[in-house]
């Protein structure tokens, strides 16, 4: 018998909570019943996404919700500019290149944070003919956050909306949508917010309606103009996840209880658990100055493969964690802490991370990296 843990930024575990809630019976979304689970995950979304705004919900990845982002705000020969931190970065220059947008690319090297002031520049310099700015709360593929409220700033005194990738980072670190002015914040159910994958969400501004009004992009189940005169009337255009949606209510209950400061701290907690271990095992961190809450990206020493450290943890140990992307694959390893997740989830990933180690060569202290990170939860 083997029992098998989720260490990965997406999907990621879920709660008993939630599991339970998948499997009651189906119901009818065109009824009462349903209409009072939809309003329930509409006002726990807003309070999720810190906004006021409306959030909408469809039946897709997160990746779903970038493109409805994309076609609603825009039209083909538009200027946006694209921040590439990674691969993720890099979906929305591959989306919008898709639609005949024109994008100002911003290449970060993978581990490094965006600059703000190279976005204002970028804006500067296109004589205030941007019209959106695209980016990532955290880069998963990097395990890199960027500084959302400093970009918020720079972008909001200019014609650009801001637009923000938080799939991962919704729900496990800091995101204040209004705050920040962030006009459009784009996420998936499989992350922080402890649910399967199949819902996108998108949260939309009222500066980024007033650019949505003028897009003609081809669109039609993405169509956020429908989204929003079916949500008036506290429906949905098309059939809804009704399952996950009700299973949204669960998980969102759980942060609600919880509140948002505890979950932020308690994924803060886990992060520096897995750092203070990798640290003490004598390997370095892809993102040192600049590392999320969400996923903590490994680099490993030369001679480990890591394509087959990683399928010796998931195949012989029931430990999964992610690998590189790119021309990272093989290079390091990516430990997610977020969402269902708690300090035993992380010491037996690091214990596993150990013995994988060991067996493969690398020589270091073994139980250094366990003994580590038991020090942060005792504190």
């Amino acid at each position: 018998m083997r029992k098998n843990y989720l260490l990965t930024p997406g999907p990621t575990p879920l709660p008993p909570q939630v599991c339970g809630a998948m499997a009651r019976p189906i119901i009818h979304h065109r009824t009462p019943q349903f209409q009072a689970e939809l309003k329930e995950a509409e006002e726990g979304l807003k309070y999720v996404f810190q906004t006021v705004n409306d959030v909408y919900m469809f039946a897709s990845s997160g990746t779903g919700a970038m493109e409805a982002a994309v076609v609603n705000l825009l039209s083909p020969g538009d200027t946006v500019v694209t921040v590439e931190a990674g691969k993720f970065g890099e979906r929305w220059t591959d989306i919008c290149k898709a639609y005949g947008i024109i994008c100002e690319v911003i290449r970060v090297p993978w581990g490094q944070a965006v600059n703000p002031a190279d976005i204002a520049a970028k804006i500067e310099a296109s004589g205030n003919k941007v019209k959106a700015v695209f980016t990532t709360l955290c880069e998963t593929s990097t395990g890199v956050t960027h500084d959302i409220r400093a970009i918020g700033s720079v972008v909001k005194d200019t014609p650009a909306v801001l637009v923000v990738d938080a799939i991962s980072g919704l729900g496990a670190i800091p995101l204040a949508t209004d705050a920040w002015s962030c006009d459009v914040v784009v996420s998936g159910s499989q992350k922080g917010l402890m649910l399967p994958p199949g819902l996108g969400f998108i949260s939309v501004s009222a500066k980024a309606w007033k650019l949505a009004g003028n897009s003609k992009c081809p669109r039609y189940y993405f169509d956020l103009t429908k989204a929003k005169k079916a949500l008036e009337k506290n429906d949905t255009a098309y059939t809804p996840a009704i399952t996950l949606i009700i299973a949204l209510n669960e998980a969102l209950r759980i942060m609600k209880q919880d509140t948002m400061e505890k979950v932020f701290a308690r994924h803060k907690k886990m992060a520096d658990a897995v750092r203070a271990a990798v640290a003490a095992m004598g390997l370095k961190l892809l993102a040192a100055d600049a590392s999320s809450d969400v996923v903590t990206a490994v680099k490993l020493p030369d001679g480990i493969d890591g394509e087959k450290l990683v399928k010796t943890m998931r195949d012989t140990y029931g430990v999964t964690i992610a690998g590189g992307q790119d021309a990272l694959k093989g290079k390091l390893v990516r430990i997610a802490h977020m969402g269902y997740i708690e300090e035993f989830d992380i010491i037996a990933g690091i214990s596993c991370l150990e013995k994988v180690l060991a067996q493969m060569g690398y020589g270091f202290i073994l139980g250094a990296g366990v003994k580590a990170a038991e020090e942060v939860f005792l504190k």
